[in-house]
């Protein structure tokens, strides 16, 4: 029941749930012939919407979690290579195998760090909620997409039962235990990065950031600086309120998490 209220109560803190909130309380002004105070809601929720679907808000949010972690020189090598669930879609027809999803830079990086050496095994760990629909875990569809890079399934460790970041830790640490490794190379996004490496810290777990599905880049000044990119970061995108949405979904894990005790 936790996770099930985790995921929708936040719902309601992001910029399209809360704007649809501001929106319902315009309507019950409106229905009261409270005409002039409905201006307050529906002025709030286009401010909203506004600056949470344009690139400067969005970069900036986006920066403040992805470039905690960055990557200097060369990684180390380790006893493993943890990747995080939350990348694949199973292969449930029409789909005619497993898929990825923004996210599946995890499972390909993770394998590109596996075929270079950095590490003996990897430990693969993501479960499927019931009310999903799914033929399988993601552990197993990772395994499925690393065979055809190459990983020998023999390498590979599967955790197919967490359901959230922290069920990850918890299950990755047991396997850890269970097979004397000590030391980890953590693969998953760098928007996620933050709140994993706290619960796996918090877990005693010496984990190495090894981040990917960057959102955000280090741009030309120049470029940046233009008159035609000034315009166009200026107007409202789609994709820049879904990149917000997803920073502010993290900032909400790491304080529900933090009030948990998990980090």
């Amino acid at each position: 029941m936790f996770l099930f209220f985790s995921k929708l109560l936040p719902i309601f803190v992001y910029p399209i749930g809360l704007s649809c909130i501001l929106l319902v309380v315009t309507l019950v002004l409106l229905w009261k012939k409270r005409s002039r105070l409905a201006i307050i809601p529906v002025t709030l929720s286009f401010v909203l919407l506004f600056a949470a679907s344009s690139t400067t808000l969005s970069d900036w949010i986006v920066k403040s979690l992805e470039f905690q972690n960055v990557t200097q020189g060369n990684l180390p090598n380790a006893d493993a290579i943890v990747v995080l669930g939350g990348a694949t879609e199973s292969g449930i027809p029409p789909r005619p195998w497993v898929e990825l999803r923004e996210e599946g830079d995890r499972v390909l990086y993770g394998g590109k760090l596996y075929r270079e050496g950095k590490a003996p095994r990897m430990i693969l760990s993501g479960g499927r909620v019931d009310w999903r629909p799914s033929s399988r875990s993601e552990a197993d569809d990772m395994a499925t997409l690393l065979e055809t890079m190459g990983v020998p399934r023999s390498a590979m460790l599967l955790d197919p039962d967490s359901l959230n970041t922290r069920e990850n830790a918890v299950n990755v640490k047991k396997i850890m235990e269970v097979q004397g490794i000590r030391k980890i190379l953590l693969v998953t996004s760098a928007m996620h990065m933050p709140r994993s490496r706290l619960i796996f810290k918090k877990l005693g777990i010496d984990a190495i950031p090894a981040q990917t599905d960057y959102t955000a880049l280090n741009l030309d000044q120049a470029a940046q600086g233009s008159l035609e990119s000034f315009i166009l970061d200026s107007l409202p995108d789609a994709d820049q309120l879904r990149r917000t949405s997803r920073s502010l979904k993290e900032y909400v894990g790491i304080f529900v998490y933090w009030l948990r005790g998990w980090i």
